[in-house]
């Protein structure tokens, strides 16, 4: 079968950004022109026989593996960050540590305004692992250095663009969770950093959380906001409080246990001595604080708890009942990897914190700042 054009030039592109490096880096290993590379990987020209050779040779690869024929690629065992759903499932596929990490495209991980491209599908589970579920991923292309984060935060996918700036640069995926599930991954080694906002018994945020991941983590910062209640614009006025939903019987949206968004409505229905069945709806799990403002403006729900950004973004109504303060829980053991590397470089970027900024209801002060 007669490969497509340009795809040669697209495996030689997916092959380099890979390994990490920018077309001038390989084009100083290989002793060719970086403009030579540059018209390999557009289609725009066949190498010869030298560069070629040349171009292999750097990348650790056989002229045969780079330009010959496009065979499927070979299934590499991953790691799934949550139970896949069924054969064939897309999934970001992404190198972790010393293992790849795969993070199904469903739901709303699968589509921003369109579809998410995959890193890979799934062909076979039950693979035998040391502890966990391991599955067999085909990869869509050659795996490429990526930044995987899990947390709760809809802002976190803004640093994609900085990291993709980055010389070599590098991917980014997320992993929408509560804080507790994105400290669990974090601990398991499936991602390179877990997005919390846990209050501890003193009153402190997120370091007391990241003493508990095994081999010791830092924790820097991200965003601030206020968490509260989102209500129904016409419901404003009248409702000023978790007591006034209860006494009006208004439906609940709630998140799931181990979200800190959880955590605050507990704590104001026990300052109101207020019992779970007074309040419909508690029983009810959103995924994330766009999930329930959704589900507010969709007349799924009159109320639920989240933060002031989504609230605004949604043009709810808010009822504030906590300050909350967003960090990034770094582990030990991948600091010195190019992925956290570049987090650390891209959260001082102009651009990231006037995006942030932009966001109404969000505080960027402290972004990049190490807590401790």
């Amino acid at each position: 079968m007669t490969e497509a054009p340009g795809a040669t030039g697209a495996r030689l592109r997916l092959a380099r950004q890979a390994r990490g490096f920018s077309q001038q880096q390989l084009a100083g290993m290989a002793d060719v022109s970086r403009q030579a590379v540059s018209a390999v990987e557009s289609g725009h020209s066949d190498p010869s026989l030298r560069v070629a050779l040349a171009l292999a040779q750097a990348l650790g690869m056989t002229v045969e593996e780079l330009f010959g024929p496009g065979d499927p690629a070979r299934p590499v065992p991953a790691v799934p960050v949550a139970p896949l759903a069924g054969g064939q499932e897309r999934v970001v596929l992404a190198p972790v540590g010393d293992q790849f990490v795969a993070l199904p495209l469903r739901r709303d991980t699968a589509a921003g305004m369109g579809f998410i491209p995959a890193g890979g599908q799934a062909v076979q589970s039950g693979i035998a692992g040391a502890g966990a579920e391991v599955v067999a991923v085909r990869p869509i292309g050659p795996p490429r250095p990526t930044l995987v984060v899990a947390g709760c935060d809809p802002a976190l996918p803004l640093l994609g663009t900085p990291l993709s700036l980055l010389d070599p640069p590098v991917a980014f995926a997320w992993w929408p969770c509560g804080s507790e599930e994105a400290l669990r991954l974090a601990a398991a080694g499936l991602v390179h950093a877990a997005g919390v906002h846990l209050r501890d018994g003193r009153g402190g945020y997120n370091t007391a959380a990241a003493r508990r991941l095994p081999g010791g983590a830092e924790v820097v910062g991200f965003t601030a906001w206020r968490e509260g209640l989102v209500i129904r614009p016409e419901l404003a006025g009248a409702v000023t409080g978790l007591d006034a939903i209860a006494s009006r019987k208004l439906r609940l949206v709630n998140r799931e246990p181990g979200a800190e968004a959880r955590r605050v409505l507990d704590r104001e229905r026990t300052r109101l001595r207020l019992d779970p069945a007074e309040l419909p709806g508690y029983d009810t799990r959103a995924a994330g604080h766009l999930q329930v403002a959704s589900a507010v403006t969709a007349g799924l729900a009159d109320a639920g708890v989240a933060s002031e950004p989504a609230a605004r973004a949604y043009g709810l109504g808010f009822v504030p009942l906590a300050a909350e303060r967003f960090d990034l829980v770094l582990p030990g053991k991948h600091l010195g990897s190019r992925e956290v590397l570049g987090l650390l470089r891209v959260l001082t970027s102009p651009w990231l914190l006037a995006q942030l900024a932009s966001l109404p209801g969000y505080d960027p002060a402290g972004c990049g700042d190490p807590v401790g």
